[in-house]
């Protein structure tokens, strides 16, 4: 179980970009109740997202603006004194990756070299960890994935995240920018409002009275790991770059548990008591990975990291948010 550092945090000037998105609210939070002054880019104010709906926003700095405007990211660590930079921003959606390449592209891409650039002119920066995924790696011949491996992304977004960490590699090894990449699984808890997303499409069909929906065949396979305790790992992984035999490294984050689609919809139906209403399998994916899964174990090894939520317990709290969330909503909308 992971406990912040709070000497470490404390009045610690943070950059979070991506912030209101899924992690960057649970991280920004977790930052802001450690202590840190915490700046958060964000471009779009989406007024039921968990970072604006339960007041996270109202605790830290806010810095309108897009990734791809250089002199936004320039002014906001210069101003702000930024220490420390987690960079989250990212259009995150496979499908709309491949159905807009260009705007994921320039996004994922142009956005990191935009602030990796602004990082290196600014010489109080000595953090900075990158968001990369486990969809860098591509198809491997062999799983699970470790760090080793090539990076070898295929389709759009598995593409934009490779690049993304090969980048950041870069100016690590040219610049020696301190650098650290996080490689994920897939993420899951409240506040993911991407209902197309399996699990909190799943759990909003269920309370709707509605069969779920699983775009693949049901058998593709992944890992998924809970938002908080990612959040915590991004954290700690700040915290151990103090020593700079980390720097330029990427890390795996994953419970190294492997859950078909429909085992994972069987699962929330379960937990929900709503085993009645049957999944309907579209199998039209395309453009995604078939099988993935991650290595820990350079995490445990050298940052002293391990995953300790169990998937039921951390499916339980994330229904439990949605229920809430859902009722709020039917209350303000009036619905019944």
């Amino acid at each position: 179980m992971y406990t912040p550092d709070r000497a470490f945090w404390r009045n610690r000037n943070v950059f979070v970009t991506g912030c209101s998105g899924l992690l960057g609210a649970w991280l920004s939070e977790k930052l802001v109740d450690a202590g840190a002054e915490v700046v958060g880019l964000v471009r779009d104010h989406v007024s039921h997202a968990r970072f604006f709906r339960e007041g996270i926003a109202d605790r830290m700095t806010l810095v309108r603006g897009a990734l791809e405007d250089y002199s936004v990211l320039e002014r906001s660590l210069n101003e702000y004194e930024i220490d420390t930079v987690f960079h989250l921003g990212a259009q995150p959606i496979v499908g709309a990756a491949n159905r807009n390449p260009i705007s994921t592209f320039e996004a994922n891409i142009r956005g990191s070299w935009l602030l990796l650039e602004a990082c290196r002119h600014h010489s109080r920066i000595a953090q900075v960890v990158v968001a990369s995924s486990d969809k860098a790696y591509g198809t491997q011949p062999v799983l699970p994935y470790t760090e080793e491996m090539p990076l070898q992304g295929r389709h759009p977004y598995d593409v934009s995240k490779s690049c993304t960490d090969l980048l950041s590699q870069t100016y690590f090894e040219t610049y020696r920018l301190p650098v650290c990449l996080t490689r994920c699984g897939n993420f899951y808890g409240g506040g993911d409002l991407n209902f197309n997303r399996i699990i909190p499409g799943t759990i909003r069909s269920l309370l709707n009275d509605e069969r779920p929906i699983i775009r693949s065949d049901g058998t593709f396979i992944r890992d998924y790991i809970y938002v908080g305790e990612v959040a915590d790992a991004y954290m700690l992984l700040a915290e151990r770059m103090r020593d700079a035999s980390t720097h330029g490294e990427a890390f795996n984050f994953s419970n190294e548990l492997q859950i078909t689609a429909l085992e994972l919809v069987n699962k929330i139906r379960a937990l929900m008591g709503r085993n009645d209403l049957e999944p309907l399998i579209l199998n039209e994916a395309v453009g995604e990975i078939k099988h993935q899964y991650l290595s820990a174990e350079k995490a445990r090894r050298v940052l002293k990291w391990e995953s300790s939520n169990s998937l039921d317990d951390s499916l339980r709290a994330t229904i439990d948010w949605y229920k809430s969330y859902f009722k709020e909503k039917d209350a303000r909308t009036g619905a019944r």
